[in-house]
């Protein structure tokens, strides 16, 4: 039985991906699930949303809110982040320009579900994962804000290039993005304040649960999963072309984590900015490409979502072991 804790615990985020995955198959391949299935929609809607500003909440409640300013490591990932979507606009206008029957490989559709990965803000939760790697939670959760207004500015000014088709009026997209950010993000942080200051005794004995964020963060996953899978299986793309959208998300968490950890490296913030420009708030790039380009392009959010809590496992693990020697 201790094995067994053990297990789950140095596998909480596979354990999680696992359990959505099969959650999901299981209500679809069984008539008699279909009912409660059903059911069961709305409150995922509300538990969804709960977990993540648990999550964030609890993690707040530990943030320096005195070192949350600007550091040079920041600017050194924007502009990192620049130049892939930089290079990713250009891969897409070349494409377009063939003019002739697309192949998997050279349909716009891949690699549009591959930008949704690269424009995407730094995740919400990203921060819970810095500090158990041992970076700094307060300097994450400032490039956290900072990315998601960078991302609210950016996202409606470069989608209407690829899609001059698609009306996108870019006040409403930019509001609705910064209503995403203050429902998702500055909520749980200005709680999180208010607990430091005013419900200080509540506050410690979060603080005294370290891994509290992490296992809600973990709930969320799951539930994050089980909607992927959802996409994936409900998808019009060709077999192919799903497979290179996995393909390419999978090889592009290994290109933006190993860009960050290099400008972090020159900066002095490695592990941070690995996890800046790696971790993605991909509830958010779901969302765009569903708004602004194609259902089938949301699967690259969705594939990437696994593939970057698959790594994050892999350096928890990694962390763990080069710690208990």
């Amino acid at each position: 039985m201790k094995q067994l804790i053990r297990f789950l615990k140095d596998w909480t985020l596979p354990v999680a991906i696992l359990i959505g995955t099969v959650s999901y198959l299981t209500f679809y391949y069984v008539p008699q699930l279909d009912e409660l299935g059903t059911r069961l929609i709305p409150v995922f809607d509300v538990v969804f949303p709960f977990f993540v500003f648990l999550t964030l909440f609890v993690t707040f409640c530990k943030v320096d809110f005195h070192q949350m300013r600007p550091h040079r490591w920041h600017i050194g990932v924007l502009a990192a982040q620049l130049l892939l979507i930089a290079a990713n606009i250009g891969i897409i206008f070349w494409v377009k320009s063939l003019h002739a029957p697309y192949s998997a490989l050279l349909s716009p559709l891949l690699w549009e579900a591959v930008l949704t990965c690269v424009i995407g803000p730094a995740a919400s939760a990203s921060p819970v994962v810095a500090g158990k790697l041992g970076g700094n939670i307060s300097t994450m959760t400032t490039y956290v804000l900072i990315s998601a207004f960078f991302t609210t500015l950016l996202i409606p000014l470069v989608f209407p290039l690829l899609e001059p088709t698609t009306e996108v009026m870019f006040f409403d997209a930019a509001l609705f993005i910064l209503h995403k950010v203050a429902l998702v993000l500055l909520l749980p942080l200005m709680a999180g304040w208010l607990m430091q200051h005013y419900v200080k005794g509540i506050c410690k004995r979060i603080v005294a649960m370290p891994n509290l964020s992490f296992y809600c963060w973990a709930i969320s996953l799951s539930i994050t999963t089980g909607i992927t899978v959802r996409n994936i299986v409900h998808s019009e793309g060709s077999l192919s072309l799903l497979l290179l959208i996995a393909l390419g998300t999978f090889l592009l968490c290994f290109v933006q984590f190993g860009l960050g950890r290099l400008v972090g490296r020159h900066l002095g913030e490695e592990i941070n900015a690995g996890q800046a420009l790696f971790q993605k708030n991909t509830a958010l790039s779901i969302w765009v490409a569903y708004m602004y380009l194609h259902p089938v392009a949301s699967i690259g959010a969705g594939c990437y979502v696994l593939w970057q809590n698959i790594i994050n496992s892999l350096e928890l693990w990694h962390y763990r072991r080069n710690h208990a020697e």
